[in-house]
């Protein structure tokens, strides 16, 4: 797998995952059902280079797998710090490309943080196990909004300092 910019033909797969009701309800952002227009507002920050907003593709087509395997992305903070995100489609769940992706891009640390936030529900260890392997500090316990969920969910809070 290899991390690279998301690009327009990437929509197709982008949008196949969005609509998987298992994907949107590990997310805060994506909603469930997908409405109209979601799957582009959401390529749409990242294609317009919003330098507050990246993301990367993880692909596998290199080594004959798919094109789109997932999405990493860095939403950026103040004072050198970014948030942290990823989504992995569910056919790839329990593979390890979240992990590596997560890896590549500390080692990368392409916006130059000093610290990267993230935030997993409590309902998926799997997520929280890729942080803490990456180097993660556990926080503390807090909520945030699914919109798929329509509710307040039970999250953990993360926090990797590089540099």
């Amino acid at each position: 797998m290899v991390l690279r910019p998301m690009q327009h033909s990437d929509f197709g797969l982008i949008a196949l995952y969005h609509a998987d009701k298992r994907v949107a309800e590990m997310t805060t952002s994506i909603p469930h059902p997908l409405p109209p227009g979601a799957t582009e507002s959401f390529m749409g920050k990242f294609l317009r280079n919003d330098q507050d907003c990246t993301a990367w593709v993880m692909d596998a087509s290199p080594f004959g797998g798919a094109e789109v395997l997932g999405i990493i992305s860095l939403e950026q903070m103040d004072r050198g710090q970014s948030e942290i995100g990823y989504w992995v489609a569910p056919a790839m769940w329990n593979t390890g490309f979240a992990s590596e992706a997560v890896h590549a891009l500390i080692d990368a640390n392409p916006l130059k943080n000093k610290t990267i936030f993230a935030s997993v529900f409590q309902d998926n260890p799997s997520s929280a196990r890729v942080l803490t392997n990456a180097g993660f500090d556990y926080l503390g316990d807090a909520e945030a909004f699914s919109v798929a969920r329509g509710a307040k969910v039970a999250t953990w809070t993360y926090l990797k300092r590089l540099g």
